[in-house]
């Protein structure tokens, strides 16, 4: 049985992304679009922050950062770093692992042209807030992303204001955890270089010197 405070397959609390939900899955039956679980270990010491699921990529698999462009660096990466049994994400069947690792997106639901709006990240952040709760043993989140930054400090009930988001910032938190911060791997992070492979392996092994992994 789900535990639907932590996952609802059928979750249609944002009128707006269910009903989105909804015209995707009549244009494409073979797509996954629900919304998208969590994807990793289990009691993870390294949480990674993303911001949605995209259309044609964990929307259709079912699987966060699978079958899309940002995947490609981030498992590359996670790989290079020990942390994934293997450098692609191709589909939710294909034996991936993570280790010390889980995936966690801001808004669970595909948003149309890719952009949720302020109150659908408020409404989709209990879900990551319980699931903050339940993982005791994170000792780094790494955040993508400005909007995956905001969320996470939403979900610790701490204010944005207070931890400016600035690629490879780290922020010490009371509880002992470390908020790091990365661009986002979009194709257009990395297109533009405003993210580069390089940058993005010096901050994923940061994650892992602070987590101890």
């Amino acid at each position: 049985m789900t535990d639907k405070a932590l996952y609802d397959p059928d979750c249609r609390r944002c009128a707006r992304l269910a009903g989105f939900l909804g015209e995707v899955r009549a244009r494409h039956p073979d797509y996954w679009a629900h919304p998208v679980p969590s994807f990793g270990a289990a009691d993870p010491r390294i949480l990674i922050v993303g911001l949605a699921p995209g259309l044609h990529g964990a929307n259709r698999t079912g699987r966060p950062f699978t079958g899309d462009y940002a995947g490609i660096l981030l498992y590359q990466t996670l790989h290079e770093a020990g942390l994934a049994s293997h450098p692609h994400s191709q589909s939710r069947d294909d034996g991936l692992k993570l280790r010390h690792a889980r995936i966690v997106n801001s808004v669970k639901c595909v948003p149309p042209q890719n952009k949720p709006t302020p109150a659908e990240i408020r409404t989709c952040n209990a879900y990551l807030r319980e699931e903050l709760a339940r993982l005791a043993r994170v000792r780094v989140v790494l955040a993508l992303g400005r909007i995956a930054h905001e969320a996470f400090l939403r979900a610790s009930g701490l204010k944005p204001s207070a931890f400016p988001f600035a690629h490879g910032r780290e922020h010490p938190l009371q509880d002992g955890r470390t908020l790091l911060d990365s661009y986002h791997c979009s194709r257009y992070n990395t297109s533009t270089r405003r993210l580069t492979p390089e940058m993005f392996r010096r901050v994923v092994g940061r994650a892992c010197a602070l987590a101890g992994v």
